[in-house]
């Protein structure tokens, strides 16, 4: 468990039952972000993801606000370096980690804290709960995604309004438009939070992970793509259960219709994501499964239009 001091800015702690809390502890600048912040939460998301006893990670601020964005009085020392070192940058490590991550919101979530609650698979905010985003109004163009993401949360003419006019969403509006899953006193936030992990941790982990991996991965393409995404996890999860192993797999590309199923090639994602689907299978388990396949898709009964 890491410990709690003034000192320590990024606090995690691994509670029982493999729900972990990362709390960002900066509360007299409203948790305002340093380098050496961002680093520190990159790493502590790198961190957990790879502990098999962390299920479900739960992010939250200190006092009374989430997270007011970067510090502003540090951004030389902030934006300077390479932007596109993925160790040290939170919101990648967010997005690579296979663990559901709840985002627990309280006072205002603002800019660079806005794109870090957008990185996070649920959220879960206080009835004084902020969303803003003032890169328009300082002239900062966005790093993190909130340019692309919170139009497909929320649709363009929102997305728009919201980052054209720097006005502030109120937790109200942000349930209404589907940005948070849930609105709560300021008391229960973090109780409500924990209900959550503690729902998805009954049930199948290995299924929990490669769900959420689908969900993530097909919303960035088109649905048709994103049904073949489907269908492909469908057909290597089934072949993992009908073998008697259940180890991590997904496929890049599978051509099929009514009457045949074609593998044609397997990509494994570990270079630009943190998912290792085929990690672990041999050649002879890899020929039995585009047997299982293959015979799965002859015993479909062929198309009557």
């Amino acid at each position: 468990m890491a410990g709690t001091s003034s000192e320590n800015l990024i606090v995690v702690n691994r509670g029982q039952g493999g729900v972990a809390v990362v709390t960002i502890n900066r509360p007299k600048s409203l948790n305002s972000l340093t380098r050496q912040m961002m680093k520190d939460l990159a790493k502590a998301f790198k961190s957990l993801d790879a502990e098999e006893s962390v299920r479900v990670i739960i992010l939250c601020g200190s006092g009374r606000s989430f997270c007011s964005g970067v510090d502003l009085t540090a951004a030389e020392d902030v934006f300077k370096g390479d932007v596109k070192d993925m160790e040290s940058d939170p919101v990648a490590q967010m997005e690579r980690c296979k663990k559901p991550i709840i985002g627990a919101i309280k006072g205002f979530a603002v800019t660079a804290g806005f794109e870090i609650a957008l990185a996070c698979d649920i959220l879960v905010a206080s009835t004084d709960a902020k969303f803003m985003d003032t890169h328009a109004r300082f002239g900062i163009f966005p790093s993190w995604g909130l340019s692309q993401k919170l139009a497909r949360v929320i649709g363009p003419n929102r997305a728009r309004e919201v980052s054209l006019t720097a006005t502030p969403v109120t937790a109200e509006e942000a349930e209404k438009w589907g940005l948070v899953n849930h609105v709560v006193e300021g008391s229960e936030l973090l109780k409500k939070a924990r209900q959550i992990a503690e729902a998805i941790i009954k049930n199948n982990q290995d299924l929990v992970l490669r769900y959420k991996s689908v969900i993530n991965d097909g919303f960035k393409q088109d649905l048709a793509h994103a049904l073949v995404l489907e269908k492909d996890f469908m057909y290597a999860v089934d072949w993992h259960i009908s073998s008697g192993k259940l180890i991590g797999g997904t496929v890049d590309k599978l051509l099929y219709s009514e009457n045949d199923l074609i593998f044609c090639s397997v990509t494994c994602f570990a270079q630009e994501r943190a998912h290792d689907y085929y990690n672990g299978m041999t050649k002879e388990q890899f020929k039995k499964m585009q047997e299982f396949i293959a015979g799965r898709s002859a015993k479909k009964s062929p198309s009557k239009l």
